[in-house]
């Protein structure tokens, strides 16, 4: 069966029941299963808001809406963030309006690096697979870790349509980096594109199931994932291929994808 890509076009009186029909366009219910934990791996790309640098308040609201009307588990549906060297997290799902959203809903909220959260290493979770690794062996020669709660769970990532200094654009699979690599995941920027492939085959290797819901309300053209100029776009993204999204995005923003992109073409 051929990978499939959801696009909706959309509009703020419209967005909160797009997002509803187009995850289920993209058969996010056949991707994730309901008895599982399913984290919502929030991008956060600036403390503050830029359109289109960071996940959406709507596009937050929207994904949890839906997956409470299909009959997901409040209960087992949570935010997830994770460390870095330039973003405080706390300060940037305030300034984002993430927080709000998280607890409107009344779900756990979850800062993989903050105490009571496991980390273990990466061969201990993937076993032999890390020998395909392109990169990360190099990176990393001592090895690395990675949170312990995401094996077996879902995952859904929140990514904007973006352009990106390192990787040209970015998208769902970028949208990893910050999750599954703690806050020295910028030694990998000189191989960011294999880096992003080896990530992928992790992703696929401990998650019962991955998923993608992109918001490009907004669309951000320049050196992203900060320094962009915002354009109106209002088109919505989903899939539980994160090649396959990530280069719809790409196409959309007028790459070719195969070609432009090195990443998407490993």
């Amino acid at each position: 069966m051929k990978s499939k890509v959801a696009i909706l076009k959309t509009s703020p009186a419209t967005v909160l029941r797009d997002y509803h029909r187009l995850m289920n366009l993209a058969g996010y219910q056949e991707a994730l299963p309901k008895d599982k934990e399913t984290a919502l791996k929030i991008n956060i790309s600036w403390h503050f808001f830029m359109p289109a640098s960071s996940t959406t308040p709507w596009q937050l609201e929207g994904v949890i809406r839906a997956m409470k009307k299909d009959g997901y588990d409040p209960g087992k549906i949570h935010g997830c963030h994770n460390r870095t060297v330039v973003i405080d997290a706390h300060l940037g799902e305030r300034e984002n309006k993430q927080i709000n959203v998280i607890q409107a809903h009344g779900l756990k909220n979850e800062h993989l690096y903050e105490d009571g959260h496991e980390w273990i290493n990466v061969r201990e979770a993937v076993g032999d697979l890390a020998d395909k690794f392109l990169v990360l062996n190099q990176v990393y020669p001592q090895g690395f870790m990675i949170p312990k709660e995401f094996i077996g769970s879902n995952i859904i990532h929140l990514p904007t349509i973006k352009t990106h200094i390192f990787t040209t654009t970015t998208g769902a699979m970028k949208n990893a980096f910050g999750g599954l690599l703690n806050e020295r995941r910028h030694w990998t920027h000189p191989v960011i594109h294999e880096t992003l492939v080896d990530l992928l085959m992790i992703q696929k290797k401990i998650h019962r199931g991955v998923f993608a819901v992109m918001d490009g309300t907004f669309a951000g053209d320049g050196p992203g994932p900060r320094c962009m100029v915002p354009h109106v776009k209002n088109v919505l993204l989903a899939s539980a291929d994160q090649v396959a999204i990530d280069a719809v995005a790409a196409k959309l923003m007028g790459f070719d994808p195969m070609r432009d992109i090195k990443f998407i073409r490993l």
